[in-house]
């Protein structure tokens, strides 16, 4: 009985008292430095942009603290459609933070404080009705969310719940099918839209959860790592529906995956410890970043 209470052995590794082998650091690649030759290289997706930009929302000042210790500290940013912004930086860092205050979901943490100012369409935030502003900022997760029903009724929940009185599932037919094409999805369920929703796959599910979000017509989407649990395929087919749907809402991404970012993004927000270190065109924060710490960060030297 003793030996059974006796701890394991600890294993110990010896190592010699030779130095470390310090390897010298990566040569310029045709004048530019190391960091900026090794920036993503991924092609951008073909949709060009749109011819017409403008200011959804505007983002003054932020500072998020949860129990006094800050989250996000003095970021301000604008917020257009017709644009993909991408919000990167290591983790921690405050861009999910950044993400969630948009539509007030981070003032669902009691412990959350909040200062500065959001607007959409130049009307504060914090004056508009919390279910109309989630309506109209709407937002999709890390993880495929969708409800315990079935596909059909994952998109024509939001358009019930709109309605005075419950439209029959004839009347709410057209939108959805609209919504799913919208979603570049129905080709793919047409056949099994009375099927449970939780029995397609992972890259489907996400893009139903998108589907069910555009079905009430939002004016922003916020998108936190939305590819981060899918296979190549489906992140593709994700990646290809947000840079179309930029004409039609704008769109803010969460996103570790600096190759994803360039793929998808016109405008790239870098942020570090709460900081917004730099912020501007996705080739030029790529390419040539203002920051030195930007630098480093797309050059992968920390992360």
């Amino acid at each position: 009985m003793a030996n059974e209470m006796m701890p394991p052995p600890v294993r110990r590794i010896v190592v010699d008292g030779a130095q470390p082998t310090v390897t010298a650091p990566l040569p310029a690649v045709d004048g530019q430095s190391a960091a900026v030759a090794a920036a993503p290289t991924a092609p951008r997706r073909a949709a060009k942009r749109p011819t017409h930009v403008f200011e959804k929302m505007r983002i003054e000042e932020l500072s998020v603290a949860y129990a006094n210790k800050l989250a996000v500290r003095q970021v301000s940013l604008p917020v257009r459609q017709g644009e993909v912004l991408a919000l990167i930086g290591p983790s921690g860092c405050g861009k999910t933070t950044l993400l969630r205050a948009m539509n007030r979901l981070v003032d669902l943490t009691p412990s959350a404080t909040r200062a500065g100012r959001i607007t959409l369409d130049g009307v504060d935030v914090d004056a508009l009705d919390d279910t109309d502003l989630r309506r109209r900022v709407g937002m999709v997760f890390q993880q495929p969310n969708p409800f315990p029903m079935t596909i059909f009724d994952n998109v024509a929940y939001g358009l019930r719940e709109r309605g005075k009185r419950r439209p029959s599932r004839r009347a709410l037919a057209p939108a959805v099918a609209e919504t799913l094409q919208r979603a570049n999805l129905y080709e793919e369920v047409k056949d099994n839209l009375a099927h449970p929703a939780m029995g397609i796959s992972g890259g489907q599910q996400q893009r139903l959860c998108i589907a069910r979000s555009l079905a009430v017509r939002p004016e922003v989407l916020l998108l936190d790592e939305p590819c981060s649990a899918l296979d190549p395929l489906s992140t593709a087919a994700i990646e290809e529906l947000i840079v179309e749907l930029r004409s039609e809402v704008a769109i803010v991404i969460v996103t570790h995956n600096l190759q994803q970012a360039y793929r998808v993004a016109d405008r790239v927000a870098f942020m570090y410890l709460g900081d917004l270190v730099e912020y501007g065109e996705a080739d030029q924060v790529f390419g040539s970043p203002a920051a030195e710490r930007t630098r480093q960060y797309v050059a992968g030297s920390f992360g």
